[in-house]
């Protein structure tokens, strides 16, 4: 079947609009007994990253009884994620929504919480804010600096240049604190460490990444990460140029065993059952939800064979420091790489600090610009 004729919740939505003024809500299918959690996805479910990191979730939630999970893939950040979310509202009864890309916040759920205010909608990103959204939107998002860091500890042991690389999206804050906390972890390692970083302008542009993997490898890089959603190019591309490299969103350890290191994951499972087992129960969510490794929002890829004994032993040591709570990976002294002072000596600013979700610098030691 073409896909010009597959059905699709985004397709039955517009064909119907012309007779929404006809149909009455008792017109729709009959709707599955019990709680209906619909999640929406920017791109395809198997992407080796973002995307199959949410849907790795939303396959625990499959596994909770009394629930029924519905699920669309590759919706555009535009008007079709509205008609996605309101198609599943009212053509499958769902109450709980996850539109999970960070650019369907503003506008799109911010419009369709304010038609369907009986309706829970949760959004994966640092957006939320008490005083000017609505009360039936949440904001959820992990800590995931933390494993970044570690990340960046895999690298500093690997690298031998003492350059590591960042392919980027958008210098957004939860990027800029991921960028920063790589390098800071390697220079935990070695003080000597650099990293640049090439800003790609969109989350997933697969011919744009394998440059700026290329470009970093051509000026001396050996060991690199990212913050694109789908890290399979990559991945592939720095390990076709020898390159050492740590993982995001998912485990990517399957595309180039013999040169990944570790890899900082979501566990969107836990995260996800939580809410749903809330809704059950009829348990408030709160609005603003945050989490790491050591609540389980976070996890790490097992460390490669790559790894020596040295990087395994201060991962190690550095990971179960990080489990304690309170760990801080911005801490001063410490300038951005303009020269201004981000942090004083004394100050540190713990993962649990909504300042950073603020973040828009660079930190000293990082070649690259967020304009």
């Amino acid at each position: 079947m073409s896909s010009f004729l597959r059905p699709t919740r985004r397709r039955f939505l517009q064909t119907t609009a012309g007779l929404a003024g006809t149909l009455a809500l008792g017109s729709f299918p009959a709707r599955a007994a019990g709680l209906t959690v619909g999640f929406i996805y920017v791109g395809p479910k198997d992407d080796f990253g973002y995307n199959q990191a949410h849907a790795e979730g939303a396959a625990a939630v499959k596994e909770i009884p009394g629930v029924t999970v519905v699920e669309e893939e590759n919706v555009p950040e535009t008007v079709d994620v509205q008609n996605s979310m309101k198609s599943m509202i009212e053509f499958d009864g769902a109450t709980l929504l996850f539109p999970t890309s960070f650019g369907y916040f503003d506008p799109h759920i911010l419009k369709v919480a304010g038609e369907y205010p009986d309706v829970r909608f949760e959004h994966c990103g640092g957006l939320w804010q008490a005083d000017k959204h609505p009360s039936n939107v949440g904001s959820y998002f992990g800590y995931i600096g933390m494993g970044q860091y570690l990340n960046g500890i895999a690298a500093g042991h690997a690298t031998k240049s003492k350059k590591i690389g960042f392919v980027a999206a958008k210098p957004i804050p939860q990027v800029l604190l991921n960028v920063n906390s790589f390098l800071l972890g390697a220079r935990a390692v070695d003080p000597e460490i650099t990293c640049q970083v090439i800003f790609t302008g969109e989350w997933s542009l697969a011919v744009k990444e394998a440059e700026a993997v290329n470009a970093l490898a051509d000026q001396g890089a050996d060991v690199i990460t990212c913050h694109v959603d789908g890290p399979k190019v990559v991945m592939e591309t720095a390990a076709g140029r020898d390159c050492f490299i740590c993982g995001y969103h998912a485990d990517q350890s399957s595309l180039a065993p013999d040169k990944y290191l570790t890899g900082a994951e979501w566990n969107w499972a836990k995260v996800y059952s939580d809410m749903v087992e809330k809704t059950l129960a009829e348990e408030p969510i709160d609005n603003f939800v945050r989490g790491g490794l050591a609540e389980g929002f976070v996890k790490m890829s097992p460390l490669g064979t790559a790894n020596s004994e040295a990087a395994i032993k201060q991962f190690d040591a550095t990971k179960a420091e990080i489990m304690k709570g309170g760990f801080a990976v911005i801490k001063g002294p410490l300038k951005d790489n303009k020269g201004n002072v981000v942090a004083t000596e004394g100050q540190a600013f713990e993962e649990t600090d909504v300042s950073l979700e603020s973040m828009n610098y660079l930190v000293e030691g990082v070649i690259g610009s967020t304009s």
